[in-house]
């Protein structure tokens, strides 16, 4: 018998108005994990419901009671540890080395957020004697979180978090493919740490359904979406309507650079696990990779060399576990086709053909390619798996032209032992975050966002409580 899983509305879990629900895969073997409710507009208006009633008196609480509420549940989860990791592996398909990761990413929001709000204040103005100015950070109201499948419990917390910390109450709605751990930790946040009922709300199923619907509902003040380019431009036609604010971190094709004086063995590592984490299934990935021309050859061997060593399968100790959904993996493997259209060299992989050890699951090689120019399809498009493009550059200013040679602009690496050029390029790349001699360094403290059609608004650091607010300036003659 296959687990059920169902909205959880104003502290109780519901069946779906209609009765009918859709199934989840877990990608290890193709084979359905469990049965999710089906949401409509009557799940999603009770949920912005109890959302609403439970407003008033979660934004009046003051900044320390929901601190000591935000703080209990980070401790909940890292007791709690095994079992939501465990959830997150069956329905995501992640190794279960990194599932216990992802559960420790979503306690620090909630441990770093409930401790922040206690310090974040508007600010005076200084007028003059004759008047005093402040201003005063506001909460939205109830706010729709919407969430993707490759890291559900991770980006929930993200968006959660900070926003209950300044007294908004959420609906969230996670992906059809990944409900459960959302779910559960709904359950934890009102069963053990004391969140009141409706204040945090989870509805389920399709997002071209439920999603929609959500943002679509007029008592939702505010939209956090993490997807795809196209579903954040459906979004944003509909929050135009409604003058709604968002904040969207969508798709990318990050930059990847190595220079010529860089830390070879290093820089070969960080780029192989630049594009392998997650399957590649990371919006922040590193899958354009820009190589000097003077090491371009030398360093293509070394990563295929080092490629040769990840290990991939449903096994403990591999590093590379399953595409998460069948769609998402047809996907990538068309890509395969249209690399070899385009007329790149496969350095290796490439090919969906399964291993005999990887049985029915939806497992693909780390793949390489090299002659690829920015204007093919490979280059440009975010193929969401395990797919490296190897572009080649002749100097800085070549470097800097094809990274931003993109629609996308969330991330860039820059490997370099020379810190000015790091700073040079830091600075002319268009990217919300930029790493130098790592790739995807920082934590829960560190803004994240996109530059172009990768989003705007930002999540993580304080940042993040900035857009989960609204500014109120009070200017009084004394």
């Amino acid at each position: 018998m296959v687990n059920r899983w169902n909205h959880f509305i104003n502290g109780v879990e519901c069946s779906p108005e209609k009765g009918e629900y859709l199934n989840s895969y877990t990608p290890q073997t193709g084979k359905v994990f469990a049965e999710v409710a089906d949401g409509t507009v009557e799940d999603v208006n009770a949920a912005v419901v109890s959302a609403s009633q439970a407003f008033q008196d979660w934004q009046e609480k003051r900044p320390i009671e929901r601190g000591r509420i935000l703080l209990s549940i980070a401790t909940k989860l890292r007791e709690n540890v095994q079992e939501f990791a465990r959830l997150e592996s069956s329905e995501t398909g992640k190794p279960v080395w990194q599932s216990p990761l992802e559960i420790e990413g979503a306690a620090a929001y909630f441990e770093y957020y409930g401790g922040l709000v206690n310090l974040f204040q508007g600010e005076k103005i200084d007028l003059g004697g004759n008047y005093h100015s402040y201003t005063i950070r506001e909460p939205y109201g109830p706010i729709a979180v919407i969430t993707p499948w490759n890291a559900p419990i991770n980006q929930a917390a993200r968006g959660i978090a900070p926003a209950l910390a300044v007294g908004n109450t959420v609906v969230a709605k996670p992906s059809e493919f990944t409900s459960a751990t959302t779910v559960n930790l709904a359950k934890l946040a009102l069963e053990e740490c004391g969140i009141p009922k409706g204040v945090f709300n989870v509805v389920l199923g399709e997002g071209k359904k439920a999603g929609i619907e959500l943002v679509k509902h007029p008592n939702i003040k505010k939209v956090a979406f993490t997807g795809s380019v196209r579903a954040g431009q459906e979004i944003g036609r509909i929050a135009a309507e409604r003058i709604l604010p968002l904040t969207l971190e969508l798709g990318g094709k990050s930059p990847n650079i190595v220079f010529e004086d860089a830390d070879l063995r290093g820089s070969i590592g960080g780029a192989i696990r630049a594009f392998i984490l997650n399957a590649g299934q990371i919006c922040l990935a590193g899958t354009r990779l820009l190589v000097q021309e003077s090491i371009h050859d030398s360093f293509v061997k070394g990563l295929v060399a080092g490629v040769a060593n990840v290990k991939v399968g449903p096994e403990p100790d591999c590093q590379v576990g399953p595409i998460t959904t069948h769609s998402q993996y047809e996907r990538v493997c068309n890509f395969f086709d249209i690399a070899v259209s385009e007329g790149a060299k496969i350095e290796c992989g490439g090919t969906p053909e399964k291993k005999d050890s990887w049985g029915e699951g939806w497992f693909l090689p780390p793949t390489i390619y090299s002659g690829v120019t920015s204007d093919m399809r490979i280059a440009q498009e975010e193929i969401f798996g395990p797919v490296l493009v190897v572009i080649p550059f002749k100097d800085e200013e070549d470097a800097i032209r094809i990274a931003n040679d993109t629609e996308y602009g969330l991330a860039a690496g820059i490997w370099t032992n020379n810190l000015g050029r790091a700073h040079r390029v830091a600075r002319k790349i268009q990217a919300g975050q930029i790493y130098v001699n790592e790739y995807q360094a920082g934590g829960v403290e560190t803004p994240l966002g996109g530059y172009k059609k990768s989003g705007y608004g930002r999540e993580k650091g304080i940042e993040s409580l900035h857009c989960y607010t609204q500014l109120k300036c009070v200017t009084m003659k004394i």
